[in-house]
């Protein structure tokens, strides 16, 4: 049997409707026929059959919208529409051997089998780890029900039940990596869902196996309410799982949940022992001392390391300096912040004047808002500004969108929004994608000078520090003023060294006068 999917559409082309199917379930089909056709927003596609046989199953009606990669039918040997038929309800609902066949019209009157795939997650996300399954198979689901957990390098998304219906089977193990499209469990809908076998029957159950069958229960009792990567997690950081407060759907905890609430209860020295104690010690690739402890790296922060590392060695990374007297910011946030927070319902901090500051440098430096893509340069005529915020989980930088049309009011409330979305664990794969420039604040950490690593495939990363004063040269006299020094890493492919100098002396000239922002000079 052949599945007939959605093929790739062209550049930026993510999705399709179907206009009209060119052959009905049960006729017969040959290589390289037409089959259905779909219609984009640019141009009409034909989809044809990749191989000899038989339309033994349509999926997706005329009118629906797919995305590429979905399902759209199924082939099946050519000796008729039975034979795929019999295979499918054979395999999946158990039959017995002696059975007959059913026909291929019975197919529709008992139910259909639905594959189960591993939907988009975002902007250049390609593949994550299923974390965990929130359901068995034999169980039974309403439409969007979640039934698993992937854990991608970004966020934790769920896969939702595409109809209501009975899970037949499941084809990945938590803890295996699965790309977009991956089929991961399949399921019975309609009629044929009563028939599924939701439960053994107690005979099934051996004597002897009975005491695994009650703890079996008693397990399934819990991961009702606790998913299972959340009861691991507890139980081998010797915490209690319903204690583990939930950010997920409905209040759920979740896989990252745990892990915080474990960390944090190590803190103390009785929560230490018991993570040290816990069984780890199996995939060791060597002995730990008496005051070592192994803990497995999140999904996130291999992801950070990967990406880090593959920036150093993609880009041709440079990094220049310059410093900003910040005393004009600072006697104007003194001066207006009551006022400012009491008319916006924000507080007035630094990261405001820096973000606008760097939307009026890219406006004039655009090769620095660029992007290199192959042999071409893809310049950006937008201004989203990632935002690098440091949580318990790693380090992440949300977006702050079109910060070009924003006020500096408005920039300071989304990122006071995104920041506590951060921290809290809420963002979503929106949040984090589309940045064309960053700005990261090691200075909220005491951080006195720094050459901060490129966020790909930007050009351009603004690494802020703490505010020292210090004695510099005014006017032919020494005065101490607060001062601020600057980074900008940025890929010598794209920026020469004039332009990067020349954005961040644009900077600087923004921030020790204000009014330049103001009157766009």
């Amino acid at each position: 049997m052949a599945d007939i999917t959605v093929p790739v559409l062209g550049e930026s082309v993510k999705e399709a409707t179907v206009g009209q199917w060119l052959k009905k379930a049960g006729d017969k089909v040959v290589r390289d026929e037409p089959l259905v056709e779909l219609e984009t927003d640019k141009v009409s596609v034909e989809v044809s059959a990749t191989e000899d046989g038989v339309l033994s199953e349509i999926v997706v009606k005329k009118g629906a919208t797919v995305e590429v990669g979905a399902l759209l039918g199924r082939i099946g040997t050519s000796a008729g529409a039975k034979a795929p038929a019999k295979d499918a309800i054979g395999e999946i609902s158990n039959a017995k051997p002696a059975a007959p066949a059913a026909p291929a019209a019975a197919r529709s009157g008992s139910g259909d089998f639905m594959d189960i795939k591993v939907p988009a997650m975002g902007e250049s996300v390609t593949e994550g780890t299923l974390a965990n399954w929130l359901v068995k198979p034999g169980q039974t689901v309403k439409q969007d029900d979640p039934i698993a957990e992937i854990e991608t390098d970004k966020v934790a998304v769920e896969v939702p039940a595409p109809a209501a219906g009975v899970i037949s089977e499941q084809l990945v193990k938590e803890g295996e990596t699965v790309s977009i499209g991956t089929i991961i469990a399949r399921m019975t809908t309609g009629a044929a869902a009563s028939a599924a076998p939701a439960a053994k029957p107690a005979a099934t159950v051996a004597p002897a196996a009975a005491p695994a069958a009650k703890a079996a229960a008693a397990a399934e009792k819990v991961t009702d309410k606790v998913a299972p990567s959340v009861l691991r997690v507890a139980t081998e950081g010797g915490v209690n799982a319903a204690d583990v407060p939930g950010t997920g759907k409905g209040g759920r905890a979740t896989k990252a949940d745990a892990v915080k609430y474990v960390a944090e209860a190590a803190a103390s020295s009785t929560a230490v022992a018991r993570v040290a104690s816990a069984p780890v010690a199996a995939r060791e690739p060597r002995p730990l001392g008496p005051r070592e402890e192994r803990v497995k790296m999140t999904r996130l922060r291999q992801t950070i390391a990967r990406r880090l590392k593959e920036a150093q060695d993609t880009a041709a990374m440079l990094t220049t300096f310059n410093d900003v007297d910040m005393s004009t910011v600072m006697e104007l946030r003194k001066k207006y912040k009551d006022v400012f927070e009491k008319k916006h319902g924000v507080k007035l901090g630094f990261m405001g004047f820096f973000v606008k500051a760097c939307v009026a440098a890219l406006k004039e430096i655009p090769s620095v808002n660029a992007e290199i893509d192959g042999t071409d340069i893809i310049y950006k005529n937008f201004y989203n500004i990632g935002v690098a915020v440091g949580t318990d989980k790693g380090l992440i930088v949300p977006v702050v969108r079109d910060a070009d049309m924003m006020s500096i009011a408005e920039v300071e409330a989304d990122i006071g929004r995104l920041g506590l979305m951060a921290r809290d664990g809420k963002l979503a794969m929106d949040d984090l994608q589309g940045g064309t420039f960053t700005i990261s604040n090691g200075g909220v950490y005491g951080s006195l000078m720094s050459t901060p690593i490129l966020n790909p495939p930007q050009a351009g990363v603004l690494g802020m520090h703490r505010i020292e004063e210090r004695p510099v040269a005014i006017a032919g006299k020494v005065e101490i003023r607060p001062m601020m020094y600057l980074a900008l890493s940025y890929d010598h492919r794209l920026v020469d060294g004039k332009e990067a100098v020349t954005f961040l002396v644009r900077v600087k000239e923004a921030l020790e006068d204000p009014e330049r922002l103001l009157l766009d000079l």
